[in-house]
């Protein structure tokens, strides 16, 4: 028996996944450029990491009691039987890719500064702003551990959102102090908590025994009540963690970076240490909710644990489905750009032509369009009209003969005769002439 062909099944993108179609690409084109300006003055440059890496970096980097690591991440044994991951964050791969190329070296500087653009991977619950395939811009600075570094980090993130046109913005700051800081607060939380085990959720008890610090991070209302009422980090701080954390804030008030300090902050994954932020917004794009567009914070011993020297960093990331979020909705509706010229072919051998001289009107800077479809004139010229091209260029047998293109404007009727010649070589001066001087 032949199996039966299927035709025409219909096939639908992945859940948690999106289409980025031409208009609202040309607006993230936009907005990676208007970054791409804001890291080129901080001294950034682009660094590109595979989207797959070992299973165990992200595992090592992210920590095994991160929601990344225990129920997102998007896994998979390859051809050679090794376990690999799509990557979940920017920061892991980056870090691998400073040590497994040396850019520590007494040839590069320090702080080495990188940016990246590009998606990530997340098995979580779709929700707007927030998909299983999603796209991150994010920085890293390695080889400083001054905490003018770190004020300097959320200055760029400040003036990245300002960029493209984010305000009303609201900062809040954090430390996880040194290692003796996170020694003596992990013995207070596992103190507070135990007595309370029974009432945490499921996840958290699990958190308890392997990092009780990440209880803060819960989402559970189970969790929130203890929370609340948990030890604040800022009452263990070493007295070199607090000096850090002091001069983060007195470097901010300089820089007129207006900020609270919330000790209940811990941040999603294990590699943080010392400063911690998050940059928020309160917008209509997202319900009136106060939602987070921009995080990070420093990760010494992060280059170390991948391998690398005992090398301090610091950085950031923003979601940019989230970014276009708001960068759709604080912007009025924009016109599509212009069409210049639309050229109407009336002949197979006029639309040979009519490549050539679309060709070259492109070459000189404008944009062009002409007919694929052997229609009429007259569904030509009204395609013209449709899409507001401020030229018509019709070639006919007349045009061909003569070797020269009836070119008219659009607005006032105005139409002139111009060699091939002219018009492969001098559009400009007849856009001028028609259109500029017109006006």
């Amino acid at each position: 028996m032949l199996l039966e062909r299927k035709i025409g099944v219909k096939y639908q993108k992945p859940k948690g996944t999106a289409d980025i179609l031409p208009q609202e690409a040309q607006l993230w084109d936009e907005v990676e450029a208007k970054s791409r300006e804001v890291f080129r003055r901080y001294r950034y440059g682009e660094i590109r990491v595979p989207l797959f890496e070992s299973y165990d970096l992200y595992a090592r980097s992210s920590g095994d009691t991160s929601d990344i690591v225990t129920k997102e991440m998007y896994d998979f044994n390859d051809k050679g039987g090794r376990h690999m991951a799509l990557r979940p964050e920017g920061t892991a791969g980056v870090v691998r890719a400073y040590v497994e190329n040396k850019l520590y070296g007494p040839e590069f500087p320090k702080p080495y500064r990188v940016y990246y653009m590009g998606p990530m991977f997340r098995y979580e619950r779709p929700q707007s702003g927030r998909q299983r395939e999603f796209h991150q811009i994010g920085v890293e600075a390695f080889g400083s551990d001054s905490p003018l570094l770190d004020a300097e980090t959320i200055q760029l993130g400040v003036d990245l959102l300002h960029s493209v046109g984010v305000h009303d913005l609201r900062l809040a700051i954090n430390t996880l102090g040194d290692p003796e800081t996170r020694q003596a607060y992990h013995q207070a939380l596992v103190d507070y908590f135990t007595p309370h085990k029974a009432e945490l959720s499921e996840d958290s008890q699990i958190r308890l025994a392997k990092n009780p610090l990440r209880i803060l991070d819960s989402k559970d209302p189970q969790d929130k009540p203890l929370v609340a009422d948990a030890p604040s980090i800022l009452d263990y701080l070493t007295p070199a963690a607090q000096a850090h954390f002091s001069v983060v804030k007195e470097s901010l008030d300089k820089l007129g970076i207006a900020y609270v300090v919330d000790p209940t902050m811990v941040r999603g994954l294990d590699y943080y240490n010392h400063t911690i932020f998050e940059i928020m917004t309160t917008s209509p794009a997202f319900g009136n909710k106060e939602l987070t567009v921009l995080a990070g914070g420093r990760y010494d011993g992060l280059v170390e644990q991948v391998g690398g020297p005992a090398l301090p960093g610091v950085g950031f990331g923003l979601g940019t489905e989230r970014l276009m979020l708001l960068v759709q909705h604080n912007r009025p509706a924009e016109e599509a750009a212009p069409l210049n010229v639309y050229i109407a072919s009336l002949s197979e051998p006029a639309g040979a032509e009519a490549l050539v001289l679309a060709h070259a009107i492109r070459e000189a800077g404008y944009t062009v369009d002409m007919d694929f479809l052997n229609r009429k004139a007259k569904s030509q010229f009204k395609t013209a009209n449709r899409e507001n091209a401020q030229l018509v260029i019709t070639l006919g047998e007349d045009e061909l003969a003569h070797s020269a293109a009836s070119i008219k404007q659009m607005a006032t009727g105005q139409q002139i005769q111009v060699p091939f010649a002219e018009v492969t070589t001098e559009f400009h001066k007849i856009y001028q002439q028609l259109v500029e001087e017109g006006k």
